[in-house]
């Protein structure tokens, strides 16, 4: 067997291992942002809905998006067992499981906008109709040819087909959950409801920082020639000017370098160059980060401003950061890579307004089509199941590790709860 070809699989392999360990970044990252009384739901749903996600991604997704079909949706290879096929140089199954990672992160994205307020029900039934209706449609729009990826749509590992998927997905669930009880006043001002831990926010988006170099990295599908070192390169560009942008416009702007902000800069920068990682230059991607640490802190003011309660700030870092960093490619993608890559230059390297165009044709079409297809789904879930998607208000009060599972994320809080109580203290 060819030595490139074996070295191309390992590296794929690698490669999922990393996009798979990122759920446990977003595990640290939700649970921190999250308070106390919901921290063990948000990491054990991460872990259930991960399974739904693949056993679905399995069945159908996979070939909606890379089945033989139509301009709209592949119809073929449903529930995937081919292990004897080669595709873009690598097995067939390994290049299956590099692509069931991404919609498990899609899917975790999605679910920011569900964060200390849906019912356990409707994160399953959800799983299972964003995997196989939502997500695989767009990913087959740009990725699995179809009539966005004939037009030349550039997304290289998915600032529009993962994150702003998700994102849309996301805004359209804190729509029809609304708001979390204590968030807004009457008056129309917003309480910080402030996650319970910041070390494992920090923590988290370390994680994810190091699991990027699997998601756009792997993206290179192959080892050969060693491209995945010049991603690598715009990828921990693009984050750290992230986080030092952000950092620097919540101090100027509040006087106080808020560490929320500072964490999403860097996130917002990843999630910016993940489309143009493999199409900018170095310098491109430092702007790109810095662009996306600054228009992420303005998104969380106008978010909460809008009375949008998003606890993840997944419409901010996913969403805005996604639309700006499928766009930045339009503006940024240089002749050569271009040509190596697929696509047109940029604006600023001659290429003129097309693909730019197409950029901003391709996050409107996905943005819109995921945000009515979840809208749609969520609504009729909600007059569905009984008593709606939401939980009580009651059970909301008490938080969901105790009324959807019967146990506490932090047991001897409970404990030390009780015990005061008895004692009067």
């Amino acid at each position: 067997m060819d030595e490139i070809f074996l070295l191309n699989n390992v590296w794929i392999i690698i490669c999922f291992t990393l996009v798979l360990l990122m759920q446990g970044g977003f595990i640290l990252l939700e649970a921190g942002s999250t308070r106390m009384k919901n921290a063990g739901h948000v990491a054990g749903k991460t872990i259930f809905t991960v399974g739904i996600a693949s056993i679905v991604f399995w069945a159908v997704g996979y070939g909606f998006i890379y089945g033989e079909g139509n301009a709209f949706i592949g119809l073929s290879d449903f529930f995937y067992g081919d292990f004897e096929s080669q595709v873009d140089g690598l097995a067939g199954s390994v290049d299956f499981i590099f692509q069931l990672a991404f919609a498990a992160i899609a899917l975790t994205i999605a679910f920011g906008g569900f964060a200390e307020r849906a019912k356990l029900s409707a994160y399953i039934i959800f799983a299972v109709l964003f995997s196989a209706l939502i997500y695989p449609i767009v990913a087959h729009w740009i990725w699995g040819g179809g009539w966005l990826s004939e037009l030349g749509k550039q997304d290289f590992a998915g600032s529009t087909v993962v994150h702003l998927t998700g994102a849309m997905a996301a805004l359209a669930a804190t729509i029809i959950l609304k708001p979390r009880i204590g968030k807004y006043n009457k008056d129309g001002s917003s309480n910080d409801l402030a996650g319970h831990n910041q070390v494992y926010t920090a923590l988290g988006v370390l994680i994810l920082w190091v699991g990027w170099f699997g998601f756009n990295g792997g993206s290179t599908l192959g080892a050969e020639g060693a491209f995945f070192g010049y991603v690598a390169i715009t990828t921990h560009l693009a984050a750290a000017a992230g986080a030092v942008a952000a950092m620097f416009i919540v101090s100027l702007m509040t006087g106080k370098a808020d560490i929320p902000t500072m964490l999403n800069g860097a996130l917002a920068g990843l999630v910016a160059i993940t489309a143009s990682t493999a199409f900018v230059a170095p310098w491109a991607a430092v702007i790109i980060g810095i662009i996306a640490g600054l228009i992420v802190h303005f998104s969380m003011i106008f978010f909460d401003k809008a009375k949008i309660d998003d606890p993840i700030f997944a419409l901010s870092v996913h969403g805005v950061a996604g639309v700006w960093g499928t766009l930045s490619t339009g503006f940024f993608a240089t002749v050569e890579l271009a040509e190596m890559n697929g696509g047109s230059p940029g604006l600023f390297y001659g290429g003129g307004l097309g693909q730019l165009g197409v950029q901003a044709l391709g996050v409107t079409a996905s943005g819109i089509f995921a945000f009515v297809m979840a809208f749609i789904i969520l609504k009729i879930m909600d007059k569905v199941i009984p008593g709606g998607i939401r939980v009580t208000e009651e059970e909301e009060i008490v938080g969901l590790d105790l009324s959807e599972h019967g146990s506490y994320g932090y047991p001897e809080n409970i404990k030390a709860d009780d015990k005061s109580k008895q004692t009067g203290a």
